[in-house]
């Protein structure tokens, strides 16, 4: 059994969500809690797997509370708020504060849309239950690791990731020096998010980081994130790479789809390709950067230890798809030293 904390100030919403979870058989809603310090006291007494929690509370914050979590007690946390809906600013802030994952509350009124997360909710509170709870890596490790890349426009990077991607994504992108080759990204997330993600993300990195459009040519020092509910590809034209982005139907469960972009990548980059798959429950991506390693691109998973959820690497790894097992903390600096030697 999941034993799930629900910590909501609203006594409808903790009564909603816990019905919602107990109708799957695999949770056990073991405690409800109104603000963050009560759930502090429930959570030493009842050490539940997963912690479903609010962003607005009376005396302290989701956000603030989350964090203090992750110093002291460590424990799965899947972000449930109108907020999430709202502000996707506050949503990232809580991914970066060590959250796996969040639902958005479909309505004001919880009872009104309660079937629309049902499937969604329960999903990602089983997803949280496998998840590894990370330490924040310090920017100064991931900084010192930063190397320099010898200048090149034929080569093209494709990271694939999902549940703890935010992250992890983070982490890499800080370690590419401005020179490097051009980095195409699926994530999954909906699609109002990938934009203040993108940003977020600018503003940390050397590289610049943008959401990604159709027809757009790829440069050097720039990372594009698919948007979302819509796939993308990559195509040539002469010597020169550029995006496609179309609709079409859930590969894996999703849209965009990694394998969509990893497929795409073996096809038109072949070896000038590296490909890199990072923490994520499921199998999206697997068959894709097989497909890459079979077209004689570089392959990199992130390791179990370091994973959120050791799925997405582990089912790649499975299918021999995979050249090196890295550390989150290790797999910029180990891409640019694996494209210089080429």
């Amino acid at each position: 059994m999941i034993r799930v904390l629900i910590v909501d100030d609203s006594a409808t919403a903790r009564h909603i969500l816990r019905e919602i979870l107990e109708s799957d058989s695999r949770i056990e809603v073991v405690g409800l809690a109104a603000d963050a310090y009560i759930a502090r006291d429930m959570i030493v007494e009842l050490k539940p797997n997963v912690i479903c929690l609010d962003v607005e509370m009376p005396r302290m914050d989701g956000v603030t509370f989350l964090q203090k979590l992750m110093t002291h007690f460590p424990t799965p946390v899947v972000m449930v708020s109108s907020l999430t809906r709202q502000s996707a600013q506050v949503t990232l802030d809580a991914l970066e504060a060590g959250a796996v994952d969040y639902v958005a509350k479909p309505h004001s009124n919880i009872y009104d849309g309660k079937e629309e997360i049902r499937d969604e909710l329960i999903q990602k509170v089983v997803d949280a239950s496998y998840a590894r709870v990370q330490k924040v890596i310090p920017l100064a490790k991931i900084l010192s690791n930063r190397l320099s890349i010898a200048e090149t426009t034929n080569k093209v990077i494709a990271i694939g990731s999902s549940t703890g991607g935010t992250e992890a994504l983070k982490v890499v992108l800080q370690g590419f020096p401005k020179n490097s080759p051009a980095i195409v990204i699926v994530q999954h997330m909906p699609d109002s998010f990938v934009g203040p993600f993108a940003s977020r993300l600018n503003s940390l990195c050397d590289i610049d980081v943008k959401v990604a459009s159709s027809g757009e040519f790829l440069a050097m020092g720039t990372a594009y994130i698919a948007q979302g509910g819509l796939h993308m590809v990559l195509r040539r034209s002469g010597a020169r790479y550029y995006i496609e982005i179309g609709e079409g139907r859930k590969i894996n469960g999703h849209c965009p789809s990694v394998d969509v972009l990893f497929n795409s990548v073996a096809k038109i980059a072949g070896a000038n390709a590296l490909g890199v798959i990072l923490t994520g429950m499921g199998n999206d991506g697997a068959r894709g950067m097989y497909n890459m390693h079979q077209a004689g691109a570089q392959t990199i998973a992130q390791s179990e230890e370091t994973c959120v959820v050791f799925g997405m690497p582990k089912e790649a790894i499975k299918l021999g798809a995979v050249d090196f097992i890295v550390p989150l903390g290790e797999i910029s600096s180990v891409i640019v030293s694996k494209l210089s030697q080429k």
